[in-house]
C-alpha cells in the first residue's frame, strides 16, 4: 500500500507550515544525478506543505558550509556526509536541535533507533547534549559479495553466522580453492578497506558501547580489544592459504581490481566483503542478483551482540532556523519523503514504516533489509576520528599490519599519533 498519509508530530509540523508558505534553502553534497533524486523528494515536500525550496550541491561541502556559517549566510538546512563536521558545527553554535520529539520519533520508526538518535545528538555551544541531526539516506558496509554459480558449482551455502563463515573459508581451502579477495590499494588512501573490516570486527567482538569509546578514543586503540578486532581482520588477510595471490598481495593490490578474481574461470576467490558501491568496479555487464549477489557479513552466534551493520550516511541539520525548515524534517519522517528515492536509485533507509516494494531495484530492496534487521547501527569509524588518525596513521597501520607487523606495534603507533594531536 502506498504510504501517503502524514502521521503525529509531523502532521501537525507540516499543517502549520502549510499556513504560511516560506522559501527553505538546502544545501548538500549531491551534483548530477542525485542532485536530481533529492529534487524530486523537495518535490514533494512542496506539494505537502505550500513551501518553496531552493537546493545547491558542492563537491565542497564541508569546507563551504564552514565558511558560509561563519559569514551568516548558511542555509536553513545543511545536508552533512558526515557526524564530525555537524558535531563540530553544533559545538561552535552554527546548529539549532531539532523540535521535541523528533529523538522519540527515530527511536519508534528507525530500525536500531536508539544508534541513530546517538549518532544525531552532539553538544552544543553550552555544552548540553541536543538532537541536531536527522539521517536521511544510509549505506552499508557489512556485505560479502559472490558468484553465486561459483557457490551452486561447489555446493556452497550462504552463512549466517561468523561461525560459519569461517567454516566456509576452511572448507574452501579444503576444496582446494581461495576463499577471499581482499585488497587495500587506493592511491594516497591505500589502507582504508582495511580500516571498514576492523570496524565491523569491533561490533562482532565488542559491545557497541566498547565501538563508541574507541571512535572517541575513551578506549585506546592498543587496548586488547582493539587489538584482537585487529587481529580478526588479520585472521583472514594473514593467511596466504585464505586470500587471492598469497598474504603479501593484499596491501599491494587495488581495491578496485581485488573483487575481480571471483569472475574468473576457475575463480580466483569465492568472497569479497566490501560495501554496496563496490560493482561499479565488476565486470561489464555484470548484473547483481544473477552474475554476483551479496550477504550480510554475519555476526558470531557464540556472542551474542545481535546483528550490527557498519555504513555511512548523510544528516540533515538546521543551520539557519525557520519554521519550515522544521517543516522539511518534519516531512523527513513520513514514509513518502523515503519511497520517492527509493523509487529511483542509490537510496536506502532504516525507516521500518515504509513500503520495500516501492523499491526500482531489487538488489536495494535486499541491501535495505540487512538495514531493516539491524539490532546496532554504527557509522563507519575512521570517518568519525581525527583525520590525522582515521584518514593518516589508521590507514597506514593497516598496511603495516597486513605486511606482517604485529597487531599490537601497529596500535601503539596509533594511539601514539592520537596522543600526539590531544
Amino acid at each position: 500500500m502506498k504510504h501517503s498519509l502524514l502521521a503525529g508530530a509531523a502532521t501537525f509540523a507540516l499543517m502549520a507550515g502549510a499556513a504560511q508558505a516560506e522559501k527553505v534553502t538546502v544545501f548538500g553534497p549531491w551534483l548530477g544525478p542525485d542532485q536530481e533524486n533529492v529534487e524530486k523528494v523537495l518535490d514533494g515536500f512542496v506539494a505537502a506543505t505550500g513551501h518553496e525550496y531552493a537546493y545547491v550541491g558542492s563537491d565542497s561541502f564541508e569546507q563551504q558550509i564552514r565558511i558560509d556559517a561563519e559569514a551568516g549566510s548558511a542555509p536553513n538546512i545543511a545536508v552533512f556526509p558526515q557526524p564530525g563536521l555537524a558535531a563540530d558545527m553544533a559545538k561552535a553554535g552554527f546548529l539549532t536541535p531539532l523540535a521535541d520529539g523528533t529523538a522519540d520519533w527515530i527511536r519508534d520508526n528507525y530500525a536500531a533507533g536508539q544508534s541513530w538518535v546517538d549518532l544525531g545528538t552532539y553538544a552544543g555551544p553550552d555544552g548540553q547534549d541536543h538532537l541536531y541531526g536527522f539521517f536521511y539516506k544510509v549505506d552499508v558496509k557489512s556485505l560479502v559479495w559472490y558468484v553465486p554459480e561459483n557457490f551452486e558449482d561447489a555446493g556452497y551455502e550462504v552463512p549466517t553466522t561468523m561461525e560459519e563463515l569461517k567454516a566456509l573459508t576452511d572448507q574452501i581451502v579444503a576444496d582446494g580453492g581461495t576463499p577471499w579477495c581482499i585488497g587495500l590499494g587506493s592511491g594516497g588512501a591505500t589502507g582504508w578497506p582495511a580500516t571498514d573490516w576492523v570496524e565491523d570486527m569491533m561490533l562482532r567482538t565488542q559491545s557497541p558501547e566498547d565501538y563508541d569509546a574507541w571512535v572517541a578514543n575513551e578506549l585506546k586503540f592498543n587496548d586488547p580489544k582493539v587489538v584482537a578486532a585487529i587481529e580478526e581482520f588479520g585472521a583472514f588477510a594473514r593467511n596466504d592459504d585464505y586470500v587471492a595471490g598469497g598474504a603479501g598481495a593484499v596491501a599491494t593490490t587495488d581495491f578496485r581490481d581485488s573483487p575481480k578474481g571471483m569472475f574468473s574461470s576457475p575463480p580466483q576467490c569465492y568472497m569479497h566483503r566490501q560495501a554496496s558501491f563496490i560493482p561499479a568496479f565488476f565486470p561489464e555487464g555484470t548484473v547483481v542478483g544473477e552474475d554476483a549477489d551479496f550477504f550480510y557479513f554475519p555476526a558470531y552466534e557464540s556472542k551474542d551482540l545481535g546483528s550490527p551493520v557498519l555504513g555511512a550516511g548523510t544528516l540533515w541539520a538546521i543551520t539557519n532556523d525557520s519554521p519550515a525548515a522544521h517543516d522539511l524534517i518534519a516531512y523527513l519522517q513520513t514514509p513518502e519523503a523515503h519511497e520517492t528515492w527509493m523509487a529511483l536509485s542509490g537510496f536506502l533507509t532504516p525507516h521500518k514504516g515504509v513500503d520495500t516494494s516501492a523499491f526500482s531495484d531489487p538488489t536495494l530492496k535486499k541491501m535495505n533489509d540487512i538495514l531493516l534487521g539491524a539490532t546496532t547501527f554504527r557509522f563507519d569509524g575512521s570517518d568519525l576520528m581525527p583525520g590525522a588518525v582515521g584518514a593518516g596513521t589508521f590507514w597506514t597501520g593497516m598496511v603495516d599490519y597486513a605486511g606482517g607487523k604485529p597487531a599490537q606495534d601497529v596500535a601503539d603507533e596509533i594511539q601514539a599519533s592520537w596522543d600526539a594531536i590531544q
